[in-house]
């Protein structure tokens, strides 16, 4: 039990989540990705939206999103309950406030738009798509790093 308590080593995750793509494509015939449970909600919320992205989302077979991501989040759960020694803070004090808010909710809708854009979240481009050896998400991953980076050592202070 102790060392399930320690921290794993980054790349035990990592073949964890490796094997989660051929588990689901055997299990469900899917690719994974968190952005899809999204258009899954949006599409339950607005059944008669006029917008083909929710139109013409096949609500019933994108179910197992709901329940993949539900997934997520009860581990996530379980494991900082009773797996972790330390408790877990989820948004630091600065994030507390009204601009704090804000800015949360600017970048959420940034991420949102940037999903949408590239056609899939960082997640599905970066394990499902390169695991198809698809180009584009080859490339999306390695402007997501791009970005990233030039976020973490140069404009970052600027804007935090």
């Amino acid at each position: 039990m102790d060392y399930i308590m320690q921290p794993w080593p980054w790349w035990i995750s990592g073949v964890l989540i490796g094997f989660t793509v051929p588990l689901l494509y055997f299990l469900s015939g899917q690719g994974f990705g968190i952005s899809t449970s999204l258009q899954q909600i949006g599409a339950m919320c607005s059944p008669h939206s006029k917008l083909s992205y929710f139109k013409n989302y096949d609500r019933v077979k994108g179910l197992w999103t709901l329940m993949f991501i539900i997934g997520i989040a009860v581990g996530g759960f379980i494991a900082s309950q009773f797996l972790s020694s330390a408790p877990i803070e989820f948004l630091p004090e600065s994030y507390m406030s009204l601009g704090g808010g804000i800015r949360l909710f600017v970048g959420g809708i940034l991420i949102g738009f940037g999903t949408r854009y590239a056609g899939g979240c960082t997640s599905g481009h970066a394990i499902t798509g390169i695991a198809n050896l698809n180009w584009p998400s080859l490339v999306a991953t390695i402007f997501f790093f791009v970005g990233g980076l030039a976020v973490t050592w140069g404009i970052g202070h600027l804007i935090f």
